[in-house]
């Protein structure tokens, strides 16, 4: 590979690592105190991909230690966004399961950051992103069966 085209692919990168910083601190200053991005993560995640998932799972899916995710989920539980039940197909294990609280407070946090999605909509239409979306989805799904 040449250097000019790993510049250029190390560019698209970094920018879509800044952009994912700065879209993550807008959205954590608007989540209620105590939450955090975390928690709003695997919210989002059980929502997108499914619930009753193991912690496991979910701390694979996220990359992150399983006493991580354990921590987030508990905190989870204790705000009362989801429940962990025992998994009935395996006895030493428990699932991860939302809870209408738990999908209420996804809802608000997105529209919470209506303010900012209205600032930038005025700069980026949306035809635009919606041009954008389906190029960056396909994206996400081959760094995502890279991974492992």
């Amino acid at each position: 590979m040449n250097n000019e085209t790993r510049t250029l692919f190390f560019s698209f990168f970094n920018e879509i690592g800044i952009i994912a910083q700065l879209s993550r601190t807008a959205l954590e200053a608007r989540l209620p105190k105590g939450l955090t991005l975390p928690h709003f993560s695997v919210i989002n995640h059980l929502i997108r991909v499914r619930d009753g998932q193991t912690p496991l799972a979910i701390a694979r899916a996220f990359q992150v230690p399983k006493t991580t995710m354990t921590h987030t989920l508990n905190g989870l539980a204790e705000n009362g966004f989801v429940e962990i039940r025992p998994n009935p197909e395996d006895g030493r294990s428990k699932t991860v399961w939302l809870t209408d609280a738990g999908r209420r407070f996804r809802d608000e946090a997105i529209r919470s950051i209506d303010p900012d999605i209205e600032a930038f909509r005025a700069r980026y239409p949306e035809d635009k992103i919606r041009a954008l979306v389906p190029d960056l989805a396909d994206i996400r799904a081959v760094l995502d069966a890279n991974r492992d």
